[in-house]
């Protein structure tokens, strides 16, 4: 089990790079680190249908999260890279919603997933760092046609309300969703804005996420995903 450390731990180690020169990440659009984007809604099929709205490509059912209380659909956003529409189980009331879909007016950005590569050598490199985690942990899904996809996750005890990723490495075995899911639309945008947008730069690097740091008043996720027919589908948490 990682060591687990206060908040500030984690507020402080990432303070401590401030005094290094400012980062830049070029001219990256789409992270390279980048598995999935999680649209959070509080039904599945209106969730569908909004993205169907707005990109002509309708996502299909990907299953359910025994024992989390959601179900998602995906839809292909280029190589290595998916949208993942999650929204509550109606077959588990009583599981707790962890990302409050069921509060939800309408979609937006809940998350997003980061594949750093070896999870046990990315641990150990945050356990070094002094970061508070929880994994990795395993997990599975079984698709409707019955496959089983695994995978093992990682998260940062402090995730700064969801700008940063939780961090996935998926079984030798498994397929990627990207690979199979519905396909058509490409993610050409991913990026964190930030009041304190250089903090957030210092982070990502010590975290080696070559995500694009704005600077906005409002911090949230932001993605932009060309449709097929030319729209510009843009999200945001």
């Amino acid at each position: 089990m990682p060591q687990k450390f206060p908040r500030r731990t984690f507020l402080a180690f990432a303070a401590s790079a401030l005094a290094a020169p400012k980062i830049s990440f070029g001219a990256v659009e789409v992270p390279s680190v980048l598995d999935h984007i999680l649209l959070g809604c509080s039904d599945l099929d209106r969730g569908i249908d909004f993205v169907e709205q707005h990109t002509g490509v309708r996502a299909a059912f990907g299953g359910v999260h025994p024992g989390r209380g959601t179900r998602n659909a995906l839809l292909s956003l280029g190589e290595k890279h998916y949208l993942e529409i999650i929204a509550p189980d109606p077959q588990q009331p009583s599981a707790p919603d962890l990302y409050a879909l069921r509060k939800l007016d309408e979609p937006r950005l809940v998350g997003w997933a980061a594949h750093p590569g070896d999870l046990v050598q990315f641990a150990a490199r945050l356990r070094g760092a002094g970061l508070a985690f929880d994994g990795p942990t395993p997990g599975s899904r079984q698709r409707p046609d019955g496959r089983l996809l695994q995978w093992k996750t990682l998260n940062l005890h402090d995730d700064q309300a969801g700008l940063l990723p939780f961090f996935i490495e998926w079984s030798a075995d498994t397929v990627h969703p990207s690979a199979d899911a519905p396909s058509g639309c490409k993610i050409v945008r991913f990026e964190i804005s930030a009041s304190n947008d250089r903090y957030f730069e210092k982070v990502c690097k010590l975290l080696d996420l070559d995500v694009p740091v704005t600077h906005a008043e409002k911090s949230q996720l932001r993605a932009s995903i060309s449709a097929p027919d030319g729209r510009i589908l843009t999200l945001t948490s």
